[in-house]
């Protein structure tokens, strides 16, 4: 379960309660649902005196971001999150579209004429898919500001600290003789060849951090001369170079810088400074750090894991069967006037009216259908027609009047029982159920 984030009468933010505390205020009408997805309660009267203001701790990442509420004093995770972005499906469609408009010129039919490349790009301007990722945690991170007492932010500002990755002999800096030594160049080389043997392919075994070509050849400790193996293939490869082995392909694969590392470095100042804009101490962090403190506390690998786990500050944490929201980027609606035929001619007419009936496609609704084929409960998102037949979540012709809309759609899509936690997490007896 997750706690329920809690707001007062006047709609200031309180410490998140424990699920069956919400459940005793709702039933005694002392409190009203605020809000469903994820799952808010305001209180009908006013509280009075201090309130101990919690850390949220941000894990940024190409594809999902980890997000986590911590009490610094007790050390308990009290509310966690994982958001999905869209930014790959926004570069897809950008690039369809140019090479739409790019076959159009070239067979001369109807086409919008180019625009002369000269225009200014305004300072701290960000491609659209790298936007949509900042856009993402700077709009959770002002929603949670309302909805829960928060004080600090932690932040992790670098994925791998470039400098000792290509310099590992650099001496002199306390951490790469302390207790972080290796930290950032495993978690970098785990990162790019995706957590499994770049020879045999095999995963969830204990990998060893290996020499492409070996130090006897000539190698050195840069890490494009490393890459990981498991035991049995790092002991057959020897003395070999990759190519000897039989993998050519390795050297140029080391070669390659990661792509997702790439995004999350294009955006991390951007986000800072937007963070810092807010007014909150921020402390910042290293995924080496990251991965030192939730190796050092024994937790498996989760993006909401590694949130709570950003940063020097990170207690003993206490889970008590913390299980994250899992919340997924949709977008407001595509943004052209109307759907293009596969010949890039218009084959619809402008959008009409956004709203039928009183709903509004991406409207999170349930549709109690009495008899029929589609007899039965159905909650999701509703796509909405003119003509009154919607399609909510997967099931499609339900008539709008079986539909009652629960929360009006926010650019968010989430999963009603959140993320599940890791099966070593289940094992140790932790419910994985969402409150709702």
């Amino acid at each position: 379960m997750s706690n329920v984030l809690v707001m007062d009468t006047n709609k200031q933010p309180l410490r998140p309660c424990h699920p069956a505390v919400a459940r005793i205020l709702l039933k005694h009408g002392k409190a009203a649902v605020y809000r469903q997805f994820p799952f808010t309660i305001i209180l009908k009267y006013e509280v009075t005196g201090p309130v101990e203001p919690l850390r949220l701790k941000i894990d940024p990442g190409s594809k999902t971001t980890g997000m986590a509420i911590v009490d610094d004093a007790t050390g308990e995770v009290v509310w966690a999150a994982e958001i999905e972005h869209r930014g790959q499906r926004i570069r897809d469609r950008l690039l369809a579209r140019r090479q739409l408009r790019r076959g159009r010129r070239n067979r001369k039919t109807r086409y919008r004429k180019p625009r002369f490349d000269n225009r200014r790009r305004r300072e701290g301007w960000l491609p659209p898919s790298l936007e949509s990722r900042v856009a993402n945690v700077e709009t959770w991170v002002n929603r949670l500001r309302r909805w829960c007492a928060l004080g600090n932010l932690s932040y992790e500002l670098v994925r791998f600290d470039t400098q000792q990755l290509q310099n590992p002999e650099v001496n002199g800096v306390e951490y790469q003789q302390g207790e972080l030594l290796g930290y950032e160049v495993r978690e970098y080389l785990l990162e790019k060849w995706q957590r499994q043997c770049a020879y045999c392919g095999v995963e969830n075994v204990p990998l060893e951090v290996e020499h492409i070509v070996p130090k006897s050849r000539g190698g050195s400790n840069r890490v494009s001369n490393l890459t990981l193996a498991c035991v049995p293939c790092n002991g057959k490869k020897g003395n070999q170079t990759a190519a000897e082995f039989g993998f050519p392909e390795i050297q140029a694969q080391a070669k390659h810088p990661l792509k997702d590392a790439t995004v999350v470095n294009a955006t991390r100042w951007a986000l800072y400074r937007r963070l810092a804009a807010l007014g909150l101490d921020i402390e910042v962090g290293t995924g080496g750090r990251t991965k030192f403190n939730r190796t050092r506390q024994g937790l498996p690998k989760a993006h909401w894991l590694d949130a709570a786990c950003v940063g020097a500050s990170t207690p003993e944490l206490q889970l008590n069967g913390t299980s994250p929201w899992a919340v997924k980027a949709k977008g407001w609606g595509q943004r052209q006037m109307c759907r293009m035929d596969r010949y890039g001619f218009p084959r619809t007419g402008a959008k009409q009216a956004h709203r039928v009936h009183g709903f509004a496609t991406g409207d999170l609704v349930q549709a109690v259908v009495p008899t029929g084929k589609k007899q039965g409960v159905h909650v999701g998102r509703v796509a909405i027609r003119t003509q009154g037949t919607f399609r909510v979540g997967v099931v499609d012709g339900i008539n709008w009047r079986y539909c009652t809309r629960r929360q009006a759609g926010d650019g968010y899509d989430y999963t009603k029982e959140g993320a599940r936690l890791p099966p070593t997490l289940e094992r140790r007896g932790f419910p994985s159920r969402e409150f709702l």
